[in-house]
């Protein structure tokens, strides 16, 4: 695997463009703290370029599945470069309008990009059985990748100005669409490209996702940690407002990407593909836990306990998730489908962004992780009483 220089280069890439986010969220985080004081407002903003990503998911979906992904993704690679160019003019003239065209643009290279790199990696592993060690490798670099990024964000914020946090994002996502030019892939030989758009829709992913009750149970699942995600930076706001500490928002963001390194690495040596079912709930019931245990978040350590409980369960989760999607999921269908899941995420992420932003501003942090932490309760036990029986009986479990 390491031998792989395909792979090595999605892990390198994965770094750098990793950092580049995460130098763009802190500085999304302290523009907005500085300019709008509103968390519902904070929330419509985020809200604009999530929704941007969502309607052209179908159409990356279609592309994926018919052009050369390779080229997709340096196109997404250019989209990136010239999306940051908006946020250094919305600093120039202190504009929220520039800085939800930043938000637009760059979330739509995302929704090529993402999706793409999913589909590739089945492509470039020689051995299907390394899907999961390379998945969960390529959470941890994710990971890494979060707290190097959200540490070196801190440290610039602490030393120069926004402006050093942008340039930087910009030198990452230029770095990696130069890494891009060297990965090789091996597709199918494709056919005319009149006879591919008369073939390639993107519903054809429903029939198939009904037919494969593991793949649909695990899609149903996410919505668990997409109730912690979707409200994370808002969280991480209140909390620090909260406990008088402007500290603890790295903290936070530090110890739950330590929680997410130990969870991808641990699951990748325990989890058996006939098990995949049983941690997936398990592992959904602790998140919902580290949700309800954040009502006590006034307590330094508890807030640290909880974040750093999520991060464990959400590295052994979403490798579990990646691998059954990529070895169920006929790869002819790759494309739409990382498409149709990176649409279901986000149009998930934009509900629990929205209602976090009113919930926080109505009831306050403490009533509002109770609400997410029942309902994810019965979220699972849902789909344990009306699912699980058929899912494991699929499985010969």
């Amino acid at each position: 695997m390491w031998k792989n220089k395909n792979v090595m280069l999605i892990f390198i890439g994965e770094f750098v463009v990793g950092v580049g986010l995460w130098l763009g969220i802190i500085g999304n985080l302290e523009f907005m703290q500085k300019h709008v004081p509103s968390d519902f407002v904070k929330s419509l903003i985020l809200f604009s370029g999530l929704l941007a990503s969502v309607i052209v998911s179908p159409i990356s979906g279609r592309w994926i599945d018919t052009y050369a992904k390779k080229r997709i993704l340096l196109y997404a690679g250019i989209g990136r470069i010239c999306s940051v160019i908006f946020m250094l003019f919305a600093l120039t003239y202190e504009s929220i309008f520039l800085m939800v065209c930043f938000m637009i643009s760059i979330q739509i290279a995302a929704a090529f990009y993402f999706p793409t790199l999913q589909a590739i990696i089945p492509l470039v592993v020689r051995d299907e059985k390394q899907l999961m060690t390379i998945n969960g490798i390529h959470m941890n670099i994710s990971a890494l990748s979060r707290i190097a990024g959200t540490a070196f964000g801190g440290a610039l914020l602490m030393i120069t100005s926004l402006w050093a946090l942008y340039i930087g994002a910009m030198i990452a996502y230029i770095l990696l669409f130069l890494l891009t030019f060297f990965i090789n892939i091996k597709e199918e030989r494709r056919e005319t490209r009149d006879e591919k758009k008369e073939k390639q829709r993107f519903t054809d992913i429903f029939p198939i996702v009904r037919q494969l009750p593991i793949v649909y149970i695990a899609i149903v699942l996410t919505i668990v940690p997409q109730l912690f995600i979707g409200g994370f930076n808002l969280m991480v706001i209140n909390i620090s407002e909260l406990q008088h500490d402007p500290s603890i928002k790295g903290w936070l963001y530090t110890v739950e990407g330590i929680g997410f390194l130990c969870g991808a690495f641990f699951i990748k040596y325990v989890a058996r593909e006939h098990a995949y079912v049983k941690w997936m709930y398990g592992l959904a019931c602790f998140i919902a836990f580290a949700q309800l245990s954040l009502h006590f978040a006034h307590m330094k350590w508890v807030s640290l306990a909880s974040f750093g409980l999520f991060g464990v369960c959400v590295g052994c989760f979403f490798p579990m998730v990646a691998t059954i999607f990529q070895t169920n999921v006929p790869k002819t269908y790759h494309g739409r489908f990382f498409s149709f899941k990176n649409m279901f995420d986000r149009v998930t992420f934009q509900i629990v962004l929205l209602i976090s932003g009113f919930l926080l501003d109505t009831i306050g942090l403490e009533h509002m992780v109770v609400l997410f932490g029942i309902f994810s309760f019965l979220l699972i036990m849902y789909t344990m009483f009306h699912k699980k029986e058929h899912i494991l009986k699929s499985e010969g479990v």
